[in-house]
């Protein structure tokens, strides 16, 4: 079983931190305010945007994507593989789990957090989209279980 879903994980996870954390005065992130049309990101203002897409702005907030991105992070941590070879204790032969959850490793969660990314260039071959890229069936996982 490969880790290629986390290393991609990982490095989405990289380039969304970094990039938060480029997004304020010698890289200090302010906080980021929607007023009515206007969203105030520190020192700097945008003005004249609709107030619903000036929510949507204020909702990504380099400090509040940072907190995202460790909790993410945490979310991988805890869903590790737990591969099956040479462990007494499992009664199956095979079958590589998540240790969070003991489903078959990719399980759900990571997969849900993959497919936020299923449009990036790098994304993984073997867990592309069964159905519709936006509500559709789900991630696949290849024939050979990866």
């Amino acid at each position: 079983m490969s880790d290629e879903l986390v290393a991609f994980l990982n490095a989405r996870l990289d380039e969304e931190g970094d990039l938060a954390r480029r997004c304020g005065p010698g890289g200090v992130c302010g906080e980021w305010v929607a007023r009515g049309g206007r969203v105030e990101l520190g020192q700097v203002g945008l003005d004249g945007l609709p107030p619903a897409v000036a929510q949507h702005v204020a909702l990504h907030d380099p400090v509040r994507v940072l907190r995202e991105v460790e909790a993410k992070r945490r979310v991988l941590g805890r869903h590790a593989l737990s591969p099956a070879e040479g462990d007494p204790e499992r009664p199956w032969d095979d079958r590589d789990d998540c240790q969070y959850d003991g489903e078959l490793w990719p399980c759900d969660d990571l997969l849900d957090l993959a497919r936020v990314h299923v449009d990036h260039p790098d994304f993984p071959e073997r867990y592309r989209l069964g159905g519709d890229a936006v509500g559709g069936e789900g991630l696949t996982v290849g024939a050979d279980g990866e």
